[in-house]
Parts: structure tokens; sequence; C-alpha cells
């Protein structure tokens, strides 16, 4: 919680209030205080021990953020046009929970997408699920994990393994060494590379939840599986050991499909030039909703979906399972991807 946000907090307050029933400053005082306090208790709480009610009131928090965003827009509309009715502004700024409503249901409904990808040197025809950034913490806790769970068993008749692209931890809870049990349920093999979010509760503590759910572990290093040579690059926004691309070269199997898994999606011309047939990346979300969308695909050359090069090369960027700090989503999608990996 900054002071800047305080004050946006403060000044937001009063236009609304202004609009319908003006309150002195002081009582908006002790109104953004309040909110203050709602949103940097739980956190730090949550930091210590997780508990349902610290998590409850992070998500809360969480959701006013959001909302303030989107009364800000109303606010910058209504007095950028001037004299609206007061009828037309109420509706707008009703919009604004009746769109939370739809976006929390869509953050929170998962939904199976499917993409196919055409390679050359493809040994048999496979099924991948690419799963990122489910974001398991505190406003998303164990329910997602089950959600999770679920939807990959439906899928585990027709896909040969699952990967998971970073941020399967958020960072705003510890994570317990049972935390991910229920994916060790999945009647498919799972592999996950860490991304920038699962070293903010310790890496160490999501490797050995991982581990204790069988899930696999690929940290600067590679497997073989069904025809494919699957490589997991760590990324993070702390100063780790990076891989040289003479090391990245020397994973390439020739007579294999390359894939690598990397959080960002980024590098992917360096990584498709060295021979990997498949990048597998998250981390945008897709922007998650309006009008952040906007912004994220100015940010990102490839922000979401699947894409292809001159090299008969991929990049697949998945909007993610879970959401990011505000449980929203308007115009993407809570995916799990199933990716068809067929001859060209």
């Amino acid at each position: 919680m900054t002071p800047f946000y305080m004050l946006f907090e403060f000044f937001l307050l009063k236009f609304l209030f202004m609009l319908f029933y003006p309150l002195d400053d002081m009582t908006l005082l002790a109104i953004t205080i309040l909110i203050g306090i709602l949103n940097i208790a739980p956190m730090l709480a949550e930091e210590k021990k997780t508990r349902f009610i610290t998590r409850f009131l992070t998500e809360i928090s969480a959701i006013w953020m959001w909302a303030s965003l989107m009364f800000l827009i109303d606010i910058v509309i209504i007095y950028l046009i001037g004299n609206l009715n007061q009828g037309i502004v109420f509706i707008m700024l009703l919009a604004v929970p009746a769109i939370g409503i739809y976006g929390y249901y869509k953050a929170h409904n998962l939904v199976i997408n499917e993409r196919e990808m055409k390679l050359d040197n493809l040994e048999k025809e496979i099924n991948i699920v690419h799963i990122s950034d489910v974001h398991f913490g505190a406003v998303r806790y164990r329910k997602i994990i089950s959600q999770l769970k679920n939807a990959l068993n439906e899928l585990s008749d027709t896909c040969d393994v699952a990967i998971i692209s970073g941020d399967l931890a958020d960072g705003s809870c510890l994570v317990q060494e049972d935390d991910f049990l229920p994916l060790g349920d999945v009647e498919m093999p799972i592999i996950f590379t860490p991304g920038n979010h699962d070293f903010y509760p310790g890496i160490d503590n999501v490797i050995r939840a991982c581990n204790n759910a069988g899930i696999i572990v690929l940290d600067n290093e590679s497997m073989e599986i069904n025809g494919l040579n699957i490589y997991g690059l760590t990324f993070s926004f702390d100063k780790i050991q990076m891989p040289s691309p003479d090391k990245l070269k020397s994973e390439i199997k020739e007579d294999k499909t390359n894939i690598i898994i990397y959080h960002v999606p980024y590098s992917w011309d360096t990584h498709s030039k060295l021979g990997f047939d498949v990048q597998l990346s998250g981390h945008t979300h897709g922007g998650q909703f309006y009008p952040v969308k906007w912004i994220a695909d100015l940010m990102f050359n490839y922000n979401m979906g699947l894409f292809s090069d001159d090299l008969g090369h991929y990049i697949h960027v998945t909007t993610g399972v879970g959401s990011m700090d505000q449980p929203i989503r308007w115009g993407t999608d809570s995916e799990v991807v199933v990716l068809k990996l067929r001859k060209n």
C-alpha cells in the first residue's frame, strides 16, 4: 500500500460521493485509511500463516482495487463529456459491479481450448496439455488445484503429458508441502518449470510441494518423453544463472521434436534459430481484463495464442489458469490448452 495509492483512493472516493452524496474530507480520509488497512493487514498476516479470514479479506481488497480502476475510467469519461444525464451516470457506475460479477465467474471457470501445430520432425502424433500461471496463493487457494486436477483427468484419455510453464505459485502465501497433492492423482505425467512468481514464496517450498505431488521439475534441464525432447528454462527477475546459447544448443536432439518451456514469451527468435521447434510460455495472462488487455497487446509481441515463424517453429502463449492479484477476467479465458502436435 503506497502513499500514491492511498491518495488515489481518497480522490476517487471524493469524486464518487460528489456525484450523489458528498462527504466531508475527514470522513473520506477515515474510509481511505480503512481501505488501506484492509489491503495491507491480511497481506502481512498471510506471509506468516494462511487463514480463511485473511484470504477472504485479501480477495475483497483485490476486487476493490479492480473496481477502483473501473470507477476511475467512468469518472474520466463523465468529466470529459460533461452534462451527462444522472440516469446515464448511474448506469455507467452500475456497470462496474455487473462486469465484476461476470469477470469473477470468468476467472473461476476453466475453459479447455484446442490448438494444432504442424511439425516436420515429429516422431508420432501427440497431444500436450499446456498450463501456466495457476497462481496458487491467498486469492486462489486449494480449490484451483482441485479444479486443475479435475480438468487434467478429463483429458487424460486423449493427452500424453501436461506442461506447466511457470507461476504455479503466486507468492501471496506460504506454500506447504501438501498444497499440490491433488495433482498427484492426475493420470498423466506433469512437467513444471519455474517462473518468477514461484520464487516469491521460496522456490525450495514450491519444488518440495511439486516433488511431494509427483510433479516432474525441469530446472534448466531436459528430459525425453514420447518422442519429445523437453527442456525447462527457469525464469526469474532475480539474478539467477542463465544457460549460455551454446548450452541451450547442446540440449537440442536432432532426431526429436524439441520443446523449450520458458515462462515469459521472450527470446523466441533465438530459441527457434537454436533449433527448438516449440516454445511454451505464459506470464502475460493476455492482459487478463480490459483495458489492460489492450496495453498487454502493445507490451508483448506475443501476448496470447499460437504463433509460427518462417522456420516452421511455434510459440504458444497461454492466458493461464489462474489470475494475478485481481480474480477478474474480461476478454480472456482461464484456460487449459490442448496442443495437438501433428505431422506436417
